[in-house]
């Protein structure tokens, strides 16, 4: 079995996040970058299976910038196998459908029977990557599960849904992302530390992948206007004066609140 989990870096949830106001990208500098939280909890669940089930093979994938590469050898100190980081000049600012298609490369390359993602990125929170991701594949997905099963022919999981939850299942090969509901990750011990300089670490460009993602060719999203989120402003203070409570209905109303 070989399982690719693909994990980001962000930056610091607890940190300061700027937008950059003549590109509208986002200034990975601001703050601390680490690995995603919902990455390290997908990462967890391939490991947990490859505990019980000799002969698994985990791999990190990620498509990040050149400084990203500490961080995501943190996954190899985690326990996975070896690591895939596909590097290119031209993946600046790229959206979810240029993101789609290069991880799916990148995958592909790396040979898989299941891929492993978060949910939603604590950065973009856009939540349709894992579809995506599945549909370059062609292969079934089973999307924001709270409890995983992995066999050597299927995966199945545990969706919320209104009122209840929902079982589902998909053959092997596949794609899946799960939420937090997860298990938090495991801790890098120093045998890991000292083990993850060992693993394979692959560094892929565009051109290794034979993705084109020349925006004349084939053009993607485009950002018209960026403005910096303005400055909050003082809130009402109401004093009781016997009337508090039909002043405070008054202003929930007003503001669209109920």
């Amino acid at each position: 079995m070989r399982i690719v989990v693909l994990v980001k870096e962000v930056p610091d949830t607890y940190g300061d996040r700027k937008l950059d106001l003549e590109t509208g990208l986002s200034q990975r500098d601001a703050s601390e970058r680490v690995l995603d939280e919902i990455g390290e909890r997908s990462l967890e669940v391939a490991l947990s299976y490859a505990d019980a089930h000799a002969g698994t093979e985990v791999v990190v994938v990620s498509m990040a910038p050149e400084a990203a590469t500490a961080t995501i050898r943190k996954g190899l100190a985690m326990g996975a196998s070896s690591a895939i980081q596909v590097v290119d000049e031209a993946l600046a600012g790229a959206d979810l459908g240029v993101t789609a298609r290069v991880l799916a490369a990148a995958v592909r390359r790396a040979g898989f029977d299941l891929v492993i993602t978060g949910n939603l990125s604590t950065d973009g929170t856009a939540g349709v990557l894992p579809a995506m991701l599945a549909e370059h594949l062609g292969v079934p997905h089973a999307t924001a599960l709270s409890a995983v099963e992995i066999s050597e022919t299927a995966v199945a999981g545990t969706r919320a849904a209104d009122g209840g939850a929902a079982h589902v299942t998909a053959p092997l090969p596949a794609v899946i992302s799960i939420t937090e509901a997860l298990p938090d990750a495991r801790f890098p011990n120093f045998k890991g530390i000292m083990a993850a300089k060992k693993k394979p670490f692959e560094t892929l460009s565009l051109a290794d992948l034979g993705v084109d993602v020349d925006p004349g060719v084939a053009p993607q999203t485009i950002m018209t206007a960026v403005t910096e989120k303005p400055p909050r402003g003082a809130g009402v203070k109401l004093v009781d004066e016997g009337d508090a409570g039909e002043r405070l209905a008054a202003y929930l109303i007003e503001n669209r609140l109920v």
